[in-house]
């Protein structure tokens, strides 16, 4: 059996001259096609990036301007529609080439139910292959769905509307409830090792935690409570730290292996987490793995220490409805680039010990990158508190 490379991410393949070859009609074209995961951008704070949208059905409006009828059609099109944004069916945002209708026109207070993209260099419409105007439907995994033309006689806006008005609920895209690619895996911790975490934390009672994002080329803790409230404890004590690793390297490490063939030579951080009631404890939608400091991260492990609150629930919006609340002591394991969001815990306590995995390349990695960290960590096995 011959073996090929295989390129992979979102890459646009140019079509070929003519020629007898009878795979000539199935070369991709120059732009972006359905099934293509979408290019991500980020504009403006860590809470609008791109792909922190994913979970619902986006439509990406390429509409050039508002300063010709062309672009003021296509713009009342999704406003007159945003009963799909009212229900939390899709996401409308608008990519504008052209400054003046930010400076002049003031499109993003006309239409405040739509989001503005302000591509002013192209960057995005050469990242989408997009020379002319159009819409193009993205999935919840956000890879796209349908690419759909402007047309002057408003057949492309028709289409639009009734793809959108034809699709199932974004929990059910597929056709089916999907479930997200995770692991869960019982009694990583015992209930009274569980007890004892619980207790090593309330009597510090930890400390506010933020969210790494870069500013200026380093990766700075920030704290935004509306986006993430937790309180935060590092484990200090060495031999309390050895009885962690243990359970870690025998219960989960050989189950990564079989699952995943990934052999885990690190654990980043030895935290325990507080999402409180009273705080209004959550965590919007994030990837553990988005800044250059935090690229070394392979996977998340997220161990319950205990179950008496309500809500606090961990889900995958781009793949499934579907929250997870583990039993107490057990592992929810999954790639720290698939994006989750913690609930609000509106009841009690959830106490969960969260640590980050990787490998001996990723290792490599983590220590070249620590030129990026405002704030080194102390040990290679404690990390930034986010």
């Amino acid at each position: 059996m011959v073996s090929h490379p295989v390129a992979t991410g979102t890459r646009v393949i140019e079509a070929m001259a003519d020629s007898a070859d009878p795979n000539q009609s199935f070369v991709l074209p120059g732009h972006i096609q359905r099934g293509d995961p979408a290019p991500w951008w980020r504009q403006g704070r860590y809470r609008f990036a791109f792909d922190s949208a994913a979970g619902r059905y986006i439509v990406l409006s390429f509409y050039g301007t508002a300063r010709d009828a062309v672009g003021q059609a296509a713009l009342s099109v999704l406003d007159n529609n945003r009963r799909f944004i009212d229900d939390g069916t899709a996401s409308f945002i608008c990519v504008c080439a052209d400054p003046r209708d930010k400076t002049e026109l003031d499109v993003d207070t006309r239409y405040p139910a739509l989001q503005f993209l302000w591509d002013h260099d192209a960057t995005v419409h050469r990242a989408y292959g997009m020379a002319s105007r159009a819409w193009i439907v993205l999935d919840p995994m956000l890879r796209v769905l349908d690419l759909i033309p402007f047309s002057a006689d408003g057949a492309g806006a028709h289409r639009l509307v009734t793809l959108l008005d034809e699709l199932p609920p974004p929990s059910r895209y597929l056709g089916i409830e999907s479930s997200a690619p995770v692991l869960l895996l019982p009694n990583v911790f015992e209930p009274e090792f569980c007890r004892h975490l619980i207790d090593g934390y309330d009597a510090t009672g930890g400390r506010e935690s933020g969210f790494m994002q870069e500013v200026g080329g380093q990766a700075v803790e920030t704290y935004d409570a509306e986006w993430k409230r937790r309180r935060d404890y590092l484990v200090t004590d060495a031999a309390l730290i050895e009885l962690i690793k243990a359970r870690v390297a025998r219960r989960v490490g050989a189950m990564l292996q079989r699952v995943f063939h990934f052999t885990m030579a690190h654990m980043e951080r030895h935290l325990i987490a507080c999402y409180a009631a009273e705080d209004g404890g959550h965590f919007g939608p994030h990837r553990d793995d988005t800044v250059k400091a935090t690229e070394h991260r392979r996977f998340a492990l997220s161990i319950n220490l205990n179950d008496d609150f309500e809500g606090g629930e961990v889900s995958f919006p781009e793949f499934s409805a579907r929250s997870f609340k583990a039993p107490v002591g057990a592992g929810l394991i999954f790639s720290t680039s698939m994006l989750h969001r913690v609930g609000r815990v509106t009841r009690g306590r959830r106490y969960a010990f969260l640590p980050f995995l990787h490998d001996a390349a990723a290792e490599k990695l983590r220590v070249a990158n620590l030129q990026f960290l405002a704030r080194p960590p102390v040990s290679p096995d404690t990390g930034p508190g986010v």
